[in-house]
């Protein structure tokens, strides 16, 4: 992998980059901070480094202002107003805020208790449902087609006169697919149920207006867009009829649905990744998906590989595929000097197969054989050949 480690400026353009062991191809998983980010945030750690509710002083009053940008940085990259934005401490918790707060809210006015998933959500929305269940609420999972992706009669047919939430993510994290939510949207809206979207793997891939979209919750994270870890954002729309209940107790910071002392340095990180993932995004995405699709040129001819998601409706950065072998044999795990995932990387210690794979149809034994290959801003065509050569070594070995 090609990025700088630290602060410095920015090193060769990935395309003239000498190719560098270990190849790097999990950016689902994670991103490395952009060097213009960490730059911007080095100073937020040593000198600029007040309190922005510190609101008598310079220090205080520079920090907040660094706040307010990059509230407007995040807001301008999904189509969102800079007073809809939350922070958090990363997804996981925007998707707890999101979930946890607007069902206990619609309860206690006496909405209803119902609400509506897909079984493919990531862990973080998953569990959160779990939670949800112990508490009283009623939740229908609904399971995805073989191409991973839900429908809108699907939704339909799950609503209830007590449906009060749905939550489908955006893309997937572990198959790359890219769910209608615009149409799910347009259902949700003519019902009045609050619908969220895990955004984690869409934002800074594929583009995102929430002035069109009929999304009342939308949960980001910074480092799954060259950002820094432990800081995300809520998009919570502006509606009275729409509350949170908080689920941290303290200042009533942010509006008070999320309690605590900012971290500037993170926060103004996070700002500068999506600004300049607004500046790259169609860029970087059409040279990222020449490289999806000269791995998968050069994978679809190997015996036994099989495509997981559809082929169309998924972005660019992502390709998953299992290998047929006629065991259940760990292909990734051969892989010494390529950084991939074998499912999600919240899921790596587990032995099960992938529930996301389960979820489409795939038996046992192709759900631990795949393989997430997911392409980043540093992904070089040197590295995709590699990659390649190194699968066509080990399969017709």
């Amino acid at each position: 992998m090609n990025a700088p480690s630290a602060c410095p400026s920015p090193s060769v353009a990935a395309d003239e980059a000498p190719l560098q062991f270990p190849i790097y191809l999990d950016y689902s998983a994670t991103t490395p901070v952009d060097p213009q980010v960490a730059a911007r945030m080095c100073a937020y750690l040593t000198e600029k480094f007040g309190n922005p509710a510190s609101s008598s002083h310079s220090f205080g009053w520079e920090a907040k202002a660094a706040v307010e940008k990059a509230r407007k940085q995040v807001a301008a990259l999904v189509g969102a107003q800079a007073g809809e934005i939350v922070w958090t401490s990363g997804a996981t918790e925007s998707n707890n805020l999101a979930l946890k707060g607007a069902a206990h809210a619609l309860r206690e006015a006496g909405r209803g208790k119902h609400l509506i998933t897909v079984s493919t959500e990531h862990k973080a929305v998953l569990d959160t449902m779990h939670t949800l269940e112990r508490a009283g609420f009623e939740v229908t999972y609904l399971q995805p087609q073989a191409d991973g992706l839900v429908t809108v009669e699907q939704l339909q047919a799950a609503l209830r006169p007590d449906t009060i939430v749905a939550s489908v993510m955006m893309v997937n994290n572990e198959i790359g697919v890219i769910q209608p939510i615009a149409e799910l949207g347009e259902i949700c809206g003519a019902r009045g149920i609050v619908f969220h979207v895990d955004a984690v793997q869409a934002a800074g891939k594929i583009a995102i207006d929430l002035r069109a979209l009929k999304v009342d919750l939308m949960s980001f994270s910074a480092h799954k867009i060259y950002g820094p870890k432990g800081i995300g954002a809520l998009f919570v729309r502006h509606n009275p009829a729409l509350k949170l209940e908080a689920q941290i107790d303290g200042g009533g910071h942010e509006n008070g649905m999320r309690s605590g002392t900012l971290a500037t340095h993170q926060i103004v990180g996070m700002g500068e990744a999506f600004a300049l993932a607004a500046s790259l995004l169609d860029e970087e995405a059409a040279r990222i998906r020449i490289l999806r699709d000269r791995l998968w040129q050069g994978l679809k001819a190997l015996p036994g590989v099989v495509l997981n998601g559809s082929e169309t409706a998924r972005i660019p950065h992502n390709l998953n595929v299992s290998f047929d072998l006629g065991g259940e044999v760990s292909v990734a795990g051969q892989l010494l000097d390529i950084a991939v995932s074998a499912g999600s990387a919240c899921n790596s210690a587990n032995a099960a197969p992938s529930y996301v794979l389960t979820a489409i149809g795939r038996p046992a034994a192709l759900a631990r054989s795949a393989i997430r290959f997911s392409l980043g801003r540093y992904t070089t065509a040197a590295e995709i050949d590699y990659t390649i050569n190194t699968l066509h070594q080990l399969l017709q070995a």
